[in-house]
């Protein structure tokens, strides 16, 4: 029994069943047993891998897409460039090989990550060497000013919590105990003012996440962005809207069954992007875009084919492998999505839809 599982059980004995959102809080933020606490979860010898790891062409694209944004907004200086759960800092260094040669914006970039995860800190520091990094447990520490933010593969690792329909109301689903291990049951059938809008696209039996420590988040980055400038590009795999049960764990690159390893698993959910859209306003969302069709008009393939041209071998079927997994329908290109949020009153940024 890992030391994660015991604490689990004493807790469910001594307070009874929890939500699915105290579970996931648990077994990823524990100081002494969570899964980002006590590792580099990310690449081939971790759990699972990230755009930027898959090639450094995402994280180049969506450098100049920043700085794009930012010179269609007048250049302002300073700005914060900000990132929330930033990995191994390889995203941002690649934003930043990118950008170097944009006049003004390295000089006016302000750099601040958010990031809880001790072991990710030091890999964010190394891989950000030279660049002056401030680091924030929380958002609600940055700074006011012009923000530009990324936020890649950040919002599916959020707590969830699900609700499976009633007849008239709905079930929280819980986790509690028996024998020694953990299982799943349902809480009582409850109205839930949440989930009042829920109840004329669901029907008995089915199930509907809903991430409730995003929203606070999105309206904090929506506020900022519509008073002081500046654009938010998140990137995630996910939907409009919560449909049925999308909570995984990733253990070694496979799935997992979540409540047989707490704290050794990455735990995710489908990212519902419609309620962060609301939840940002006034700042202005745009419509979620299929992350493959971003990049390819953004330029991907030119860069591709660029990036090729100096390659051979192993080295250029890894590439070109690359390539159709950030784009190809089968692969990233179609489950991860990206949506912007800009100022009211800005211009569409490159590579969305309104």
């Amino acid at each position: 029994m890992s030391a994660l599982l015991d604490s689990l059980l004493t807790r469910i004995a001594r307070t009874g069943p929890m939500t699915l959102a105290e579970f996931m809080t648990e077994c990823l933020l524990h100081p002494k047993h969570g899964y980002y606490t006590t590792r580099d979860p990310l690449g081939a010898a971790g759990d699972f891998t990230t755009a930027p790891e898959i090639s450094q062409m995402f994280g180049e694209l969506l450098g100049l897409w920043l700085a794009q944004v930012w010179m269609d907004q007048g250049a302002p200086q300073p700005f914060l460039l900000a990132e929330l759960g930033p990995g191994r800092g390889t995203l941002m260094a690649d934003v930043l090989r990118a950008t170097r040669a944009v006049p003004g914006f390295h000089d006016a970039a302000r750099l601040h990550l958010v990031e809880v995860s001790p072991a990710l800190r030091a890999k964010q520091a190394e891989a950000l060497a030279g660049h002056q990094v401030s680091f924030h447990d929380h958002l609600a520490s940055l700074p006011d000013g012009p923000l530009f933010l990324l936020a890649n593969e950040f919002f599916d690792a959020l707590p969830i919590r699900q609700f499976q329909r009633g007849k008239t109301g709905w079930h929280e689903r819980m986790i509690g105990a028996e024998d020694g291990r953990l299982i799943w049951g349902l809480g009582p059938e409850s109205a839930f003012e949440m989930l009042e809008d829920r109840l004329a696209d669901t029907t008995e039996g089915q199930i509907v996440e809903v991430n409730t420590p995003a929203l606070p988040l999105a309206e904090d980055i929506g506020r900022r962005i519509a008073t002081h400038g500046g654009a938010a590009l998140i990137v995630d795999y996910g939907e409009a809207v919560s449909h049925g049960d999308t909570f995984q764990a990733l253990k070694a690159h496979k799935s997992v069954d979540p409540l047989t390893c707490p704290g050794e698993a990455d735990l995710t959910a489908h990212v519902a992007f419609a309620p962060l859209a609301k939840a940002a306003a006034p700042a202005r969302a745009s419509s979620p875009s299929p992350q493959g069709v971003f990049l390819e008009r953004l330029g991907i393939t030119a860069r591709a084919q660029a990036l090729a041209a100096q390659l051979s071998g192993p080295a250029l079927d890894s590439h070109i492998a690359a390539h159709r997994r950030l784009t190809h329908g089968q692969e990233m290109g179609t489950l991860f999505k990206v949506m912007s949020l800009t100022p009211p009153d800005a211009a569409l940024p490159p590579g969305l839809d309104p």
